[in-house]
Formats: structure tokens, C-alpha cells, sequence
């Protein structure tokens, strides 16, 4: 039996795009708005820990909205449902655009971040209802180019933005965008009628996942900032998190079917494999995404553009295999396609382990591509087989389920990632910075302020190059939670 996928119509192409444009200005957004943080420290006469704030409680305001999504798909029409979270996506855009101080735009952005953990979580969902599972990847293949585009030309647009005009327009940006979106939901997407009108609400789940998950991201932030997993505030979130989870377990067992996320979805290993590796991957993806622009930066003196520039060779990669991981996923199902990803993002990581200042870019790019090949077919085969023998019923719960572990884990892989280069950086400096003031290196004293900041830049080298180490690693962890992923080619070849 032949193993190609079929075409998908056209017509199911064009409301996937409909949706893929409505997803674009929320990643968008949550990239360009990092570049911003020094204008905004300055505009508004604040300090990089208040303004931070802009990003965290976005967020966690995404991770409140997430468990509210299953919910309102069963209970109205998810074309109004996806239409009213980008009316308020625009409308907290403007309000954004329009901050007069930073206490108004963290409340902005709060609106922001609950509309775009409406908009992701639907996206998924809806796609699923519109082709069925079976073209899952060839959908999330669609799905990925705003995944793929958003992180790395966000950087640019912002830097871009930023440079020529002001930090309000990072969010301006967003109304036409919003707009475009809104007349083309009303025009070409179909309604998708409730499941269950009668749907009670399942208040305390909602609230208690809600709980868990912005308990736990917040833990994680705050271990990012401090450099440290073991600080008494990350350990009291954390810990809380946790603790809220099993009283969300408890609650879903006595709920059953009726719960926000029944645990009767952790019975499919196909789930259960796909949201263990989503968790990792958020290491091996967000966190590479991290490193890389910090690496161009600090250590080869790009400016904030050309660093962003400097990755669209892993963009290309990423797009080469975008449409044949979805085709591949849909007819070999996901394992062996997570499985060779990630030998190849592994192969396109590793020798970021040696790369240093004086290596030359054209080698660096090659590498990029190979990552991002490889990076290309991981999430979004994980994301396709989070819904492989689901029914329509359950789609809505599965794609929260499969949102908060990719919430939680993009959260964790970043905080691990910076955690470890700010905790070598500083362990390092701490002890040249002492043996330097003993005299331990023995340099003249015309020489020393040259030898000083020389030996600095290696430690931060050094620390960027342990970070990619643990980044190609966490690939490789992978390779445990695949194993559960679907495998299509046995049951072709059986028939």
C-alpha cells in the first residue's frame, strides 16, 4: 500500500491559512516586544525589572486563558469564539500603542496575553475539526510557518521598528494586521456549531490548571532572572504548582469526562509521548533561540538587526522541511520523523559547542541550515500526534493539554538555558575577579585591562558554548518520549 498523503482541497487549505494569519501578530508580538525593553525603560521612566513585568504577566495571563478555550469551543460557534479573541488581541494592541506609562501597559498586555492564549489553543483545535486528525501533519506544517517566522524575523521587524520609528509601533503594528484577520474569518472561515451548548462550565478545573500553570511559570521566570533553581521564591511556585496539580488530579478523577482535561486522554501513548516531548523541546528550541541571538551578539559584535539576519539561514532550513515533515507525518506517522529530526538538529547543535568568535560565518550558516532542517520536524510532528486517536469530543481538551505542557516547557527550556550561561558567567568572573585582584596572572600593569577584558569575553564564550552542549543533549532526551509516537508503517505493511 502506497504510504503518500493526500492533497488536502483546497478549500481546507484556505481556512488553514485564515487561521495561520490570525496566530501571526500574537508570535509576532511576544518576539518584537524583547527589543523594546530598554526604550521602554527609558519612555517610561521605569526599570528593566518593572518592564519585564510587560512580558511575564503576558504570559501568565496566556496561561489562565489556555484551560478557558475547551470550554467556550463546546459551549458557541468556534468562529465566533476565534473572531472575539482577535477583536481583543487588536484591542489590547491599541491600548498598548497607547500606553502613557508602564502600570497601563502591563494592564494592556495582560489583554494581549489572554487573547493570544485563546488564539493558539483554538488555532489547533479548529484545524483538527476542519481536516480531521489523520492530516494533522500536513496541517501543523501549515500551522508551523508563523512558529517559524515569528521568532526569527520578530527580532529583525522589532529592531527595525525600534530604529526608525518608536517602541509604540511594535504594537500598532498589530491593527492591520488584526483587521485583515477579522474580514477574512467573517469572509471565508466557516462556523463550527457547539458540541455541547448544555456545557457547564468546570469552574474549580479551570481555575486549578489555571493555577498550576501560572504558579509554575512564574517559579521558572523568576529561576530565569535570578540565575538560580534553588531561590526560595522559584521553590515556593514551583512547589505550589505542583501541589495544586494534584488536587487538579483528584478533581479530574471525580469529574471524569465532565473535567476541563479528562484523564482519560493520558491513556493514549501517542499523547502521552508528544507532551513529554513537547516539555523538552522547549529546551532544545526556545532555548537555541535564545543563545543563538545573545551568541551573534556578545561574542561576534552584531548589532540587534544583523544578529537577527544572521539566522534566517536555520529559517531556510526550517521551511525546506516544513512541508515534507507534514506529509511524511501523515503517512508514516510521527515517530520516525521526530526520531531522524532530531539526529539532525542534534548534528546541526553540537558543534556550536567549539564555534567561537574567529569561526568563519559561512560555516556557521551551513550548520544553521542543518539545525534548522532538523528543528523543522520536531514540534510540529509532537503537536500533530497529540491528536492521534482522539475524538472529535476529546480535540478540544487534548489541544489545551498539549498547550500548557508546550507553556510550561518553552517557559522552562528558556529559564534552564539562561540559568546555566548566567551561572557559569558569574561563577567564572567571581574567580578571575579574585585571582585577578591577588595577582595570581602576573600581567604588566599596560597590558592588564587588555588581558582583563579578553579573559571576560572567553568566559562568556566558554558559558554560550555549555549552553548549546546542553541544548544538543536535550535533543538526543528526546529520543525516550518518541518512542511512544505513532508508527503508521507497521500497520501498512500488515495490510
Amino acid at each position: 500500500m502506497s504510504t503518500k498523503a493526500q492533497k488536502l482541497p483546497r478549500s481546507v487549505m484556505t481556512v488553514a491559512w485564515v487561521l495561520v494569519l490570525g496566530a501571526m501578530a500574537p508570535l509576532l508580538d511576544s518576539t518584537m516586544i524583547n527589543i523594546a525593553i530598554h526604550n521602554l525603560v527609558h519612555d517610561l521612566n521605569s526599570s528593566v525589572t518593572t518592564v519585564q513585568w510587560t512580558i511575564t504577566c503576558y504570559l501568565l495571563a496566556t496561561g489562565i486563558a489556555v484551560p478557558f478555550s475547551s470550554w467556550l469551543l463546546n459551549k458557541f460557534n468556534g468562529k465566533h469564539v476565534f473572531l472575539a479573541g482577535e477583536v481583543l488581541f487588536a484591542v489590547g494592541s491599541v491600548l498598548s500603542a497607547l500606553s502613557p506609562n508602564i502600570q497601563w501597559l502591563i494592564g494592556a498586555r495582560v489583554i494581549q496575553g489572554f487573547a493570544g492564549g485563546l488564539i493558539i489553543p483554538l488555532l489547533t483545535t479548529l484545524l483538527v475539526q476542519t481536516a480531521g486528525a489523520a492530516a494533522m501533519g500536513q496541517m501543523m506544517a501549515t500551522v508551523g510557518l508563523p512558529m517559524i517566522l515569528g521568532p526569527l524575523f520578530g527580532p529583525v521587524l522589532g529592531g527595525i521598528i525600534i530604529k526608525y520609528l518608536s517602541w509604540h509601533w511594535i504594537f500598532w503594528v498589530n491593527v492591520p494586521v488584526g483587521l485583515i484577520s477579522i474580514l477574512l474569518i467573517l469572509w471565508k472561515m466557516p462556523d463550527y456549531p457547539a458540541q455541547n451548548k448544555a456545557a457547564k462550565m468546570d469552574f474549580v478545573g479551570i481555575i486549578l490548571l489555571a493555577s498550576t500553570t501560572t504558579s509554575m511559570i512564574y517559579g521558572i521566570v523568576k529561576a530565569s532572572k535570578l540565575a538560580n533553581f534553588t531561590n526560595q521564591t522559584t521553590l515556593t511556585f514551583l512547589g505550589g504548582g505542583l501541589l495544586v496539580l494534584v488536587f487538579y488530579i483528584i478533581w479530574a478523577a471525580l469529574r471524569k469526562e465532565k473535567a476541563v482535561l479528562p484523564l482519560n486522554l493520558f491513556t493514549h501513548a501517542s499523547f502521552n509521548g508528544a507532551g513529554l516531548g513537547l516539555l523538552i523541546a522547549g529546551t532544545v528550541l526556545n532555548g537555541a533561540m535564545l543563545l543563538l541571538p545573545l551568541f551573534f551578539q556578545d561574542v561576534r559584535g552584531m548589532t540587534v538587526m544583523t544578529a537577527g539576519l544572521a539566522l534566517i539561514p536555520q529559517g531556510v532550513g526550517m521551511l525546506v522541511s516544513r512541508t515534507l515533515t507534514g506529509r511524511l507525518t501523515d503517512s508514516i506517522g510521527a515517530k520516525y520523523v521526530v526520531l531522524v529530526s532530531l539526529l539532525i538538529t542534534f548534528v546541526g547543535t553540537l558543534p556550536f559547542y567549539w564555534f567561537d568568535a574567529h569561526t568563519a560565518y559561512w560555516l556557521i550558516a551551513a550548520v544553521l541550515v542543518v539545525r534548522g532542517v532538523g528543528a523543522g520536524g520536531i514540534l510540529m510532528p509532537l503537536m500533530a500526534d497529540a491528536y492521534t486517536g482522539m475524538s472529535h469530543q476529546q480535540v478540544p481538551a487534548a489541544s489545551i493539554g498539549s498547550r500548557i505542557i508546550q507553556n510550561v516547557g518553552s517557559a522552562f527550556g528558556s529559564a534552564l538555558i539562561a540559568t546555566i550561561v548566567t551561572a557559569y558567567s558569574n561563577a567564572h568572573v567571581k574567580t578571575f575577579q579574585q585571582q585577578f585582584a591577588n595577582g595570581h596572572f602576573h600581567i604588566p600593569a599596560v597590558q592588564q585591562a587588555t588581558f582583563a577584558r579578553q579573559h571576560l569575553v572567553a568566559i562568556r564564550l566558554h558559558a554560550f558554548q555549555y549552553g548549546f552542549l546542553v541544548t544538543a543533549i536535550a535533543a538526543l532526551v528526546i529520543v525516550l518520549p518518541a518512542a511512544l509516537l505513532t508508527n503508521k508503517m507497521n500497520s501498512k505493511q500488515a495490510s
